[in-house]
């Protein structure tokens, strides 16, 4: 079968290996008189079929055995003590069998010895390799028994290939879950794709098959080669394989151990422990595959690669201020069209843009440059590829059996989370990222579709739990345990969920009763938000309470605000494009949209290419329009407003230190819903003396530590409007969205406004001022 298509046999580099047909048993090709082995036995070994290979092949005392169809000699090599291993015998083997069984003798006293066998006439030259049938097993029986219990937190380092040195020999060591096969087979560029060379030996009861290959070679393509329990012969990629062939390739790589060398060490102890909440936290969301272009040497363009995004991501991210880039799905996957959400190889980075330990130089250099990492995660669902997880050994393994194991939205499969092994490949994956690629959060997608048993599915779709609810209780455990898992193991990892229903305490401890994640996706306030700016300024007055209602439920979780990739794909148009209006009022309401945004509690996140304004839809098949800040001046001034927004905003702890409290916000006017203007103060944590009863803590804070935001989201200016503010005096104009530095028209306030007595707005001073157009103003008390 064909490593990339898992359908057809390749033909490598070398002769091939002649597959003469397999004889009958008790037919002609029977073992003769010399073999000591029983016919059963003897016809499971040349079937590749048997269960337990290493108790036929390999050495039994004096008698050695191997099995190497189409070899026309075959010798035993004895070698001498180790390191040498010096060759000091060659003992000719005896054909036992025509499928290409021999047996050699060996004195008892051979220190050891290596195989060398001819293909072809007489006098050709020999392969000379060590016999794979003479080891023991990489994994240890507390590893199966923590494995079938779902226990089993560093699984990665005993799944999978692994290149090393077993028993003083150089090779690979192979393992693989398939508890329903009858037979699982190695094949690889080594051996020509002839999985009868190397057939695994299942591990008692725990459904492990497992192998140790000597001179199998990093670098190398393999696969796993099943007998089904339907008896199809099947090519499979290595579930837990780190590394991949480039797509549309399939095949599973042996990939190096880890050569990098972390440089982030101040980093890791400057967040280990840390307040995550109670930190600015800015998102720049970026998909690999579409955030910049390079020449490709041949008249066309390519994405960079992580080393080339290791050295251009880290300076702009660090120049725009954000304190984090989230990566859609890095993992590797089939299909680009996803996105990265179908994936095929959880533990492999994707090879698109090189090396996992490239990868790793990307999170180094962000790191480096004080910025954190966030990855996008999927245990929700898979794709249907027949290469990869799909009915992996003719069963449904990793899925669920039935209607309840597909996805209805997406084509896709859904994991069986009641399956130990299957909870424990994705528990262990999750760690694996946190640890191997020093991650700094994880956010888990798709979280509504594992906690409902009916979603999406209409009645008698779907099966109800034990209690007879619609919620997917083990779905609801396997969640409380990742988080669990992830915060107890890492000083500084978070979980965020992608989470779009009432369900609740998704964001609370599992100890109270949550799920445990350590933050939340608002999608009620990116909808209702993006809904308010998407209206006619002439007709918002109807929609104000779009704004106002998400502050009703803002300390129910740890919010995150976001306007990501949904947002600006399959005809949703770009956030430009939903902004109203002819384009200088387009952009003046995406600049308004973003400071009220950075204003409101919850942390942010923008999706790439909302910062320069992009009018165009992102696609996955081109880079973003880097042009339009060179083409149009409006578009790389709103960069650059981005960019001081995020400067404010991490130098205002009011912006960011209580954004899931209550005493963080003070709304001082909502109602003015026929003029489209808002007003609200951010506040820091008290520094001393108490707090009215029934108030918030912040009458008496010191000057600098609250920021009032004042939103006039309608397209006439407003002049001597008088807004209330808790304390008189100078306050200083952080921000007007409407200056020209940005775009806008320059109406404004000259950089302050003076409050004086004269209580409004239950506040007890107040100021005339001047509200521009589709502008949002940010102001704070000078020092």
């Amino acid at each position: 079968m064909q490593p990339g298509s898992g359908t057809t046999s390749p033909t490598p580099a070398g002769p091939p290996v002649p597959r003469p047909p397999l004889p009958v048993p008790g037919g002609a090709g029977a073992p003769g008189p010399s073999s000591t082995l029983d016919r059963r036995s003897l016809e499971l070994v040349v079937q590749a079929r048997h269960w337990d290979p290493h108790s036929v092949l390999g050495r039994h005392g004096g008698v050695v055995r191997a099995f190497r169809p189409g070899a026309t000699e075959m010798y035993l090599l004895v070698t001498g003590p180790a390191p040498d291993r010096e060759v000091v015998e060659r003992v000719p083997m005896a054909q036992v069998h025509p499928a290409g069984l021999w047996e050699g003798q060996l004195a008892p006293a051979a220190a050891g010895y290596r195989m060398e066998a001819v293909y072809g006439w007489a006098g050709s030259p020999g392969f000379v390799f060590d016999d794979p049938y003479r080891h023991w097993p990489t994994l240890g029986d507390l590893d199966l028994h923590l494995f079938n219990q779902g226990r089993h937190r560093r699984l990665w380092e005993v799944m999978g290939a692994h290149h090393r040195v077993h028993e003083g020999v150089a090779g690979t060591s192979f393992a693989v879950w398939a508890p329903n096969a009858k037979a699982v087979r190695v094949v690889g560029d080594w051996n020509f794709w002839d999985g009868r060379v190397h057939p695994m030996r299942s591990l008692g009861t725990s459904g492990v098959w497992e192998l140790f290959i000597p001179g199998a070679e990093v670098g190398a393509r393999y696969k796993f080669e099943l007998i089904t329990a339907d008896e199809r012969l099947v090519l499979k990629a290595d579930p837990f394989a780190f590394a991949t062939e480039v797509p549309p390739g399939t095949a599973s790589v042996i990939a190096a151990p880890s050569e990098h060398r972390w440089q982030d060490g101040p980093w890791s102890r400057r967040k280990a422990g840390s307040d995550q909440l109670g930190a600015p936290m800015s998102v720049y969301e970026v998909h690999l595959g579409s955030w910049r272009w390079t020449d490709d040497g041949a008249g066309g363009q390519r994405p960079l690669s992580y080393l080339e995004l290791a050295e251009e991501l880290p300076r702009y991210v660090a120049e725009m201020g954000f304190t984090h880039v989230e990566f859609l799905p890095v993992a590797e996957h089939p299909f680009g069209g996803s996105w990265g959400y179908q994936v095929s190889a959880y533990y492999a980075p994707t090879s698109r843009f090189g090396s996992p330990d490239d990868f790793r130089a990307l999170v180094d250099a962000l790191h480096r440059q004080g910025t954190g990492v966030i990855v996008d995660w999927v245990p929700a669902h898979f794709p249907r590829d027949d290469f990869a997880l799909a009915r992996f050994d003719g069963t449904a393994l990793y899925e669920h059996e039935g209607p309840m194991g597909a996805h209805p939205d997406w084509g896709t499969l859904v994991f069986n989370l009641g399956r130990h092994e299957v909870s424990n490949f994705l528990l262990a994956n999750a760690l694996f990222w946190v640890e191997q690629f020093h991650v700094d959060a994880l956010r888990v997608d798709a979280v509504a579709s594992m906690l409902y048993l009916d979603y999406s599915r209409q009645t008698g779709e779907w099966v109800p739990n034990e209690f007879g609810g619609n919620e997917n209780l083990e779905a609801v455990n396997f969640l409380k345990e990742l988080n669990e898992t992830v915060f107890g193991t890492s000083a500084h990892a978070t979980t965020i969920a992608e989470e779009s229903t009432s369900w609740p305490g998704v964001s609370r401890p599992t100890y109270l009763g949550g799920l445990g994640f350590g933050f939340k996706w608002n999608m009620g306030w990116m909808h209702d938000t993006l809904q308010y700016f998407e209206v006619d300024p002439l007709f918002r007055r109807y929609h104000q309470n779009d704004l106002t209602f998400g502050l009703i439920y803002a300390w129910y979780e740890n919010f995150i605000l976001p306007l990501s990739h949904d947002e600006v794909v399959h005809g949703k148009r770009s956030l430009l494009s939903k902004m109203p209006g002819d384009r200088w009022a387009q952009l003046a309401n995406l600049r308004a949209l973003y400071a009220w945004m950075w204003a409101h509690p919850g942390k942010k996140l923008l999706f790439m290419g909302g910062e320069l304004g992009e009018e165009r839809e992102w696609s996955h098949e081109r880079q973003l329009d880097w042009w339009v800040t060179d083409q149009w001046a409006d578009h790389a001034r709103l960069r650059r407003m981005v960019a001081e927004l995020n400067r404010i905003y991490r130098a205002e702890p009011a912006l960011w230190e209580q954004d899931f409290t209550a005493d963080g916000f003070r709304w001082v006017d909502a109602s003015d819903a026929d003029h489209n203007v808002l007003s609200f103060l951010r506040l820091r944590k008290p520094t001393g003396g108490a707090a009215p009863v029934g108030e918030p803590s912040w009458p008496a804070l010191p000057a600098a530590d609250m920021v009032a935001c004042v939103a006039n989201l309608s397209p006439v200016p407003q002049v001597g409007y008088r807004v209330g503010l808790p304390r008189g005096g100078r306050w200083l104009e952080l921000l007007n969205t409407d200056a020209r530095e940005w775009g806008g028209s320059g109406l404004g306030n000259m950089g302050e406004v003076w409050a004086e007595s004269g209580g409004w707005h239950g506040q007890p001073f107040s100021v005339e001022m001047v509200l521009p157009p589709l502008a949002v103003l940010w102001l704070a008390p000078a020092p």
